[in-house]
């Protein structure tokens, strides 16, 4: 079986873009690196392919980047390590994005825009119906997806089901039996999308112990104000949570503000987890699934360059997550609260 960078990149343990520097001479690797990666690409027998600039003439030199997003973290992490590893080679990044709102469908994807005009394309967190990826593939540009892939494609992102089956087992084991989830958008119904594995994981796990599900999904759009309303809404109607897990650290954020608005405290009244490793998760004291988000976007587009190339590369790279606990998180009280209205006390710091 012939070997791709990435597989260098895992057995010398450093990133692709590393990989990629160091075997073609660039500065900023250290000798004990530089070698390591080559002892690497030796045992596997990797070939690197040639660089951007030794590309065959007709190149444009460009990636199209389709994302719904570029404010949001994630997805602005993602860009920014896929821009990375493209500067790198010499390449551009073309910018496509196509907003996701709770207010306007979406628009279709036309890739007709990209015909000609690129080389690969990059798809960022959109989950494309199957009639869309279709009309990708009639292209015949190398293609790869980071989170929201669809089956056959190459895709890099994480495995969103496991992550959310730990978030929830965190909760589980402090003791928490009434656990909500704060998921995406209620149209995003695609199997392949993070929001559905993420909202499957957490039903998984609940069942698995023997814990209800019913009544307990809520949809908070992916950003702070949809978290937040969203929150205000679960409580509205179960007032018996005490554990909530958001698909995304902004949707947790926006429960945390949802919880001070009303007098609760975190985590003595309601424990929050949310999923990303947002930098601002550190200053608000929240507990996360952290992933490499930048990593994530540099690998993508490493990989897309070598599949222009004409190198293999793996079909699926997963990125792990781990539990980063900062303290939003915690045992239930005692005494179940049954009322939820303010009464006074001191809000959770934000």
């Amino acid at each position: 079986m012939a070997h791709g960078i990435v597989d260098v990149a895992r057995a010398a343990g450093v990133s692709t873009a590393t990989v990629s520097r160091a075997l073609r001479g660039l500065p900023n690797v250290t000798a004990a690196t530089r070698e390591r990666v080559r002892r690497a690409a030796d045992e596997l027998g990797y070939v690197p392919s040639p660089s951007a600039a030794s590309l065959a003439s007709g190149r444009t030199r460009t990636i199209g980047l389709i994302t719904p997003w570029v404010a949001h973290w994630f997805f602005a992490n993602v860009i920014e390590g896929a821009e990375r590893a493209l500067r790198v080679e010499d390449f551009d990044a073309l910018l496509y994005t196509f907003e996701v709102s709770r207010e306007v469908r979406r628009h279709r994807l036309d890739p007709d825009v990209l015909r000609r005009r690129v080389d690969g394309v990059l798809v960022v967190g959109l989950p494309l119906e199957a009639e869309e990826v279709a009309a990708l593939d009639q292209l015949g540009y190398p293609l790869v997806f980071v989170g929201a892939g669809a089956p056959g494609h190459v895709t890099v992102g994480l495995d969103d089901e496991r992550t959310a089956r730990r978030a929830v087992a965190h909760l589980a084991d402090l003791g928490h039996t009434v656990i909500a989830h704060l998921s995406g958008e209620p149209d995003d119904t695609l199997p392949w999308s993070p929001a559905v594995r993420r909202a499957e994981g957490w039903r998984a796990e609940l069942a698995a112990r023997g814990l209800p599900s019913a009544g307990l999904e809520v949809h908070g759009h992916f950003d702070v104000r949809g978290g937040r309303a969203s929150m205000h809404g679960l409580l509205d109607r179960r007032p018996d949570v005490t554990a909530v897990f958001a698909a995304s650290d902004e949707m947790a954020m926006g429960a945390l503000l949802a919880l001070r608005d009303r007098g609760l405290r975190v985590p003595e009244d309601v424990s929050v987890v949310g999923v990303d490793g947002h930098d601002m998760g550190e200053h608000l004291g929240l507990t996360t699934m952290a992933q490499n988000a930048q990593e994530q976007g540099v690998t993508a587009a490493s990989m897309l360059l070598e599949m222009i190339t004409g190198a293999p590369v793996p079909e699926e790279v997963v990125f792990p997550t781990s539990l980063v606990d900062r303290g939003s998180t915690a045992r239930p009280r005692d005494q179940i609260v049954t009322s939820r209205n303010p009464s006074g006390g001191c809000a959770p710091a934000m």
